[in-house]
């Protein structure tokens, strides 16, 4: 059995915008959500630059019982979906509950929590935990409160594959409603790792970029010449898949179909990137979208600004793309909004769907001097509209090798 799989929902908070309008028109501006952070303790910290959700309030969204419940990646996941249930205006029975299902991607889950419990630990002579210090910190609770809060009885599953976990949270969600099992996915990502002791481990790492001295929203800066690498975010971004023929019988409004999608090892290396394992996976997600390169019209790169990641993705895109490389608009949205590990995924193929959408292409920020081994069209600096778009790509390739490309189309329906 193969189905059609389309989105009808889009829920999202991040950086640079806390529903799904806010967001893609932050992006289509140029706007950065990077900016310096407030630590209790910043001498500490070598790199003090991030991509929070500025001004969140909790109350605003959960009572005092589910703000002690309910750590702060969990409330992301819960406030995306919201947004995301609503614009597609998704009733459902009990019978199509249990046919419904909840995907996430998370590399941490509550990491302030876990934090928050050594920090107790090692520095109190008589260390009082949380007594919910699990249930909060745990990687399923986002997708746990999903599901629970709207009584989905199908698959729930949190999928921890670094960069790569929400993308794959969305392939696999799509093959659950390909091959039958499933009508309706909610899936995504959500990370919310912004904390000392988070930005420290990935500063050890030698991974961070370094802030830029005349504007810190400036520190990323995916295939320039000046790139130092990348900048943490925040936040999280759910989609509601859904069997293309119940869609359009209900009258849903469809963002596009989910035509293709493959998730892959290089096998190689546990942090080096890999464009041979790369290409693989771009080319077995066209194979299943049936599509050829030139057919798609805007790629939304991993684009990590890591000085080896950007060379080898572009090398990639070569072996797939060949003399049509240079002709397809590529941009790396994480230089805005950061790079949310495993809401990320989820955060650029939204973006990605959006610029089909709208038939406008987000630019890459900061690109003022390219990367002589980085020469394919990055849009630098300033946005596209009016391109013609019939199908997009978005591309995450993580550590251990996971690799994750998502394939999405215009939907026309098969009369």
């Amino acid at each position: 059995m193969n189905r059609r799989v389309v989105v009808t929902g889009l829920g999202v908070i991040s950086a640079v915008g806390k529903n799904p309008q806010a967001f893609f028109d932050n992006l289509m501006q140029g706007h950065s959500g990077i900016r310096r952070l407030q630590f209790d303790a910043p001498e500490k910290l070598a790199v003090r630059i991030g991509a929070p959700v500025e001004n969140f309030n909790a109350a605003d969204h959960f009572n005092k019982i589910q703000m002690t419940s309910i750590e702060r990646f969990s409330q992301f996941a819960l406030i995306a979906a919201e947004q995301a249930m609503q614009d597609a205006q998704l009733s459902l029975s009990d019978v199509e509950k249990s046919r419904t299902g909840v995907y996430m991607g998370s590399c941490q889950g509550g990491t302030a929590t876990l934090e928050n419990g050594y920090r107790e630990l090692f520095q109190h002579p008589n260390p009082r935990i949380r007594p919910l210090t699990v249930p909060l910190s745990m990687n399923n609770a986002a997708a746990s409160h999903i599901s629970i809060k709207y009584h989905l009885q199908g698959p729930n599953l949190t999928f921890a594959t670094a960069c790569a976990s929400s993308a794959i949270a969305l392939g696999e969600a799509y093959r659950q409603i390909k091959h039958g099992y499933t009508d309706v996915m909610l899936a995504g990502g959500t990370e919310a790792m912004l904390t000392s002791g988070a930005m420290m481990a990935w500063d050890a790492l030698r991974t961070l970029a370094k802030e830029d001295l005349h504007d810190a929203s400036a520190s990323c800066k995916p295939f320039a010449k000046n790139r130092s690498g990348l900048v943490l975010g925040e936040g999280a971004a759910v989609l509601i898949l859904e069997e293309a023929g119940r869609a359009v019988k209900r009258g849903a409004k469809i963002y596009a179909e989910l035509a293709g999608y493959d998730c892959s090892s290089d096998a190689k290396h546990i942090t080096q990137a890999d464009a041979t394992g790369q290409a693989r996976t771009m080319q077995n997600a066209l194979r299943d979208a049936n599509l050829q390169p030139q057919d798609i019209h805007y790629i939304n790169a991993h684009g990590t600004a890591t000085l080896a990641g950007d060379i080898e993705e572009t090398k990639a895109i070569k072996q797939v793309f060949g003399a049509q490389a240079g002709n397809t608009p590529i941009s790396s949205t994480k230089s805005m909004h950061g790079h949310l590990m495993g809401a990320t995924g989820a955060v650029e193929f939204m973006a990605a769907l959006l610029a089909l959408h709208h038939q406008s292409v987000p630019p890459t920020i900061n690109l003022h001097e390219p990367d002589p081994a980085c020469d394919l069209d990055y849009v630098p600096n300033l946005a596209r509209t009016g391109v013609r778009l019939e199908a997009v790509m978005s591309n995450s390739f993580a550590f251990g090798g996971s690799n994750s490309v998502l394939v999405a189309k215009r939907f026309v329906a098969v009369l």
